[in-house]
């Protein structure tokens, strides 16, 4: 089993920075996926960015040059930079992990077998 979990929610203001965390526990994959999605009520979850094991990333067309996504040298947290935060950016935030690297879609829910629970934030103009 795989556990991750999300941290670093909350509230900031428009413009402003905020950065979560995922921290990856269990039985691990040597080989991954990592990434951001994000969920509104009533909105389907979209994905935000993705990592991978050999280090390449991909960001949804509406964070990029605002969001940083970064793992750390054990591999066992991923991390979401996030600058010049809007409005829209509010939502419930989730970490997600799929074995391999080959494929590592942004936008495939399905593909990620693991997830954590969430951590809200709240963007206020």
């Amino acid at each position: 089993q795989v556990q991750l979990a999300e941290s670093g929610g909350g509230s900031a203001q428009t413009g402003g920075p905020l950065r979560l965390s995922c921290v990856v526990s269990g039985n691990t994959f040597t080989d991954h996926c990592l990434a951001w999605f994000r969920q509104v009520p009533g909105k389907e979850r979209e994905g935000v960015a993705v990592i991978d094991t050999r280090g390449r990333l991909e960001y949804a067309d509406s964070v990029k040059g605002r969001f940083t996504v970064s793992e750390d040298y054990g591999k066992t947290t991923m991390f979401l930079q996030m600058s010049d935060l809007k409005p829209e950016d509010t939502a419930t935030y989730y970490c997600a992990i799929k074995s391999g690297f080959k494929w590592c879609p942004l936008n495939t829910v399905a593909a990620y077998g693991y997830w954590g629970q969430g951590t809200q934030v709240t963007i206020t103009s």
